[in-house]
């Protein structure tokens, strides 16, 4: 289908999305195809789903990797992977004071969720045991919500987070089922898919995104974004490859700053009801546009990542400023904690 011919479109994808219907597959597969003079219609139809949903409030979420490199896994993407000759530091799970410091730090850049972040492939039994500890601290003394990311989880794991206080899990699926084997081959989507589902079933919070600019297609794009839909998450990180010297995908080109608008854009109207997060890679994809990002999404991660930096806080909260939006209140902030770890 020609984008050209959906130049008046927009909004009416936008009235799918916000009366309950799916976009089908072909003009899901328009957004991301529509030419670059339809970027503001469509950022414009865009942003009246994610006003209707989340009016001009930005979630802001902070990581601490708490265990960096020293992981068996292949994908080719990351710069901790045991293919990997990047740089980066090596060092077994932070213990728990660095954990609670971790929280304050989310605290004062106003963070609503404190995502603890391992390497590897699934958390061993000392590492959910230290894990567990750290959360269930933070939580008696600070009002923050605690996503976690470890790994590969089952059921029982799960069911321990989730009892613990954990309030979110992470584990993206990171692109589409046909393009999978093309970037991870020590574990499957299917194993991806499964703990999603142990994280459903446990109570907490699912989360699970992707990275754009791996070599996909529009057209796996648009399945990813499906089966996102599909899997039913409640937050939605939309990153970006950052080429990692170091990694298989080291030669990968940036994805063009519009692109990338449009892939947010499409995961809005696609997931309208979700949380969509601009994650890794926003800063040195997005570039100079990245404020535009937000007429689609409504969460972002605030200071570093991984083993990459971002951009300064400050920055962040102008930006917010700027477009007239305003830093979204901690859900927990009513609570009272009997004891501040931060004082």
């Amino acid at each position: 289908m020609n984008s050209s011919t959906l130049t008046t479109n927009w909004e009416q994808l936008a009235d799918l999305a916000l009366n309950g219907h799916q976009l089908t597959y072909e003009q899901a597969l328009s957004v991301l195809q529509a030419d670059d003079d339809q970027l503001l219609p469509l950022l414009q139809a865009a942003f009246r789903v994610r006003r209707h949903y989340y009016g001009k409030r930005v979630k802001l979420n902070m990581i601490i990797n708490a265990k960096s490199g020293l992981c068996p896994e292949d994908c080719g993407y990351c710069s901790q992977s045991i293919v990997s000759t990047a740089p980066v530091q090596k060092y077994s799970l932070l213990d728990k004071e660095t954990l609670l410091a971790g929280a304050c730090e989310a605290m004062n850049r106003q963070a609503g969720t404190y995502c603890i972040v391992a390497s590897g492939r699934r958390p061993s039994g000392r590492e959910l045991e230290q894990v567990i500890e750290a959360v269930q601290e933070i939580r008696a003394t600070m009002p923050l919500k605690i996503c976690a990311c470890l790994g590969l989880l089952n059921d029982e794991q799960a069911s321990q987070l989730a009892t613990a206080g954990v309030h979110r899990y992470n584990h993206n699926l990171n692109t589409s089922r046909d393009h999978y084997d093309n970037i991870t081959t020590t574990h499957s989507y299917e194993q991806r898919e499964q703990t999603v589902e142990h994280v459903k079933q446990s109570g907490m919070s699912p989360c699970s995104g992707f990275i754009a600019g791996m070599g996909e297609t529009d057209e796996q794009l648009v399945r990813l974004a499906f089966a996102l839909r599909k899997l039913d998450a409640d937050s939605i990180p939309v990153n970006f490859l950052n080429p990692i010297a170091g990694t298989p995908l080291e030669h990968q080109g940036r994805t063009p700053a519009m692109r990338g608008l449009r892939i947010v854009a499409l995961l809005r109207l696609i997931c309208p009801t979700k949380e969509i997060r601009v994650a890794g890679g926003r800063e040195l994809n997005l570039r100079t546009l990245q404020p535009l990002a937000l007429y689609a999404a409504n969460s972002i991660f605030v200071g570093d990542y991984l083993t990459t930096p971002g951009q300064e806080a400050t920055l962040d909260y102008q930006m917010i400023e700027d477009l007239g939006f305003e830093i979204e209140q901690n859900a927990l902030a009513g609570d009272v904690p009997p004891v501040s770890a931060c004082t």
